[in-house]
């Protein structure tokens, strides 16, 4: 089976445990005004790979990969979830730690096929960082153009099926960098249990030069950089939020 690829890193630090080996896929329904791979929207455009080339050249990086794996990103890598399913499947034969990060958006439990087939995909999939672009829905809308409902869905979903993930949230001044909408992610990320860590990142702006190269503009293009630093102090509101709503529920039971 082929897939859409974009890109691939083969020393990736930032995309689960470990160094690994990350694919960039094509296609994504939501259209993030911060999106750095805009060049990734386009579901029918990239390169079409088949799995067997991808772990053929998995494996020349394989001795370096030490305590990683495999990362499927994109654009939304749920969009190709069949192509997903052979990778992940052959990956786990050759013992490789499988990875996707997701921003959950295409989630839909009322779907008896999608159900099925991420249900499918689960078994050979070792962890989900998932993307929580922001924790209000009109704001959310704004931000990416879609609703944040079948992400959070998706988020619960996981939690119900205790299947681990990481959270990824990207902090932008007077969008999502504001004390309210931290405040209610903690909250949010509080009933669930099956967080294994939060990444939360600092808005920049490295992928204006790549609007500019496709001729598109770039919607954020009055906003600043966050410093590391205010990311680091939104990470401490989302977490002691997260904490306090456990601690409530626990009282609650």
């Amino acid at each position: 089976m082929k897939g859409r690829i974009h890109s691939i890193e083969t020393f990736g630090t930032v995309d689960g445990p470990g160094v690994r080996y990350v694919i960039f896929v094509q296609g994504c329904p939501m259209r993030c005004q911060y999106c750095h791979n805009p060049d990734t929207w386009e579901l029918n455009a990239g390169t079409l790979k088949t799995v067997d080339e991808l772990l053929e050249d998995y494996e020349k990086y394989r001795p370096y990969l030490t305590n990683g794996g495999l990362t499927v990103t994109g654009g939304e890598p749920m969009m190709q979830m069949e192509f997903l399913i052979e990778l992940f499947k052959k990956a786990k034969e050759k013992d490789i730690h499988t990875c996707i990060d997701s921003s959950g958006v295409v989630f839909n439990r009322n779907s008896e096929s999608f159900m099925s087939k991420l249900n499918e995909l689960l078994k050979y999939t070792d962890l989900i960082m998932l993307d929580i672009k922001h924790i209000d829905d009109e704001e959310h809308k704004k931000l990416t153009g879609q609703s944040n409902k079948n992400i959070l869905d998706f988020a619960r979903y996981l939690n119900e099926i205790n299947f681990p993930i990481w959270i990824r949230h990207v902090t932008v001044p007077g969008i999502t960098y504001k004390t309210e909408y931290l405040e209610r992610l903690g909250y949010f990320l509080g009933e669930l249990d099956n967080v294994k860590a939060l990444d939360v990142l600092p808005y920049h702006t490295m992928g204006v030069p790549k609007y500019e190269a496709l001729g598109i503009e770039y919607p954020l293009k009055d906003v600043p950089a966050l410093e590391k630093s205010e990311a680091a102090k939104a990470r401490d509101i989302i977490l002691y939020h997260m904490k306090k709503h456990k601690q409530e529920l626990l009282v609650t039971k």
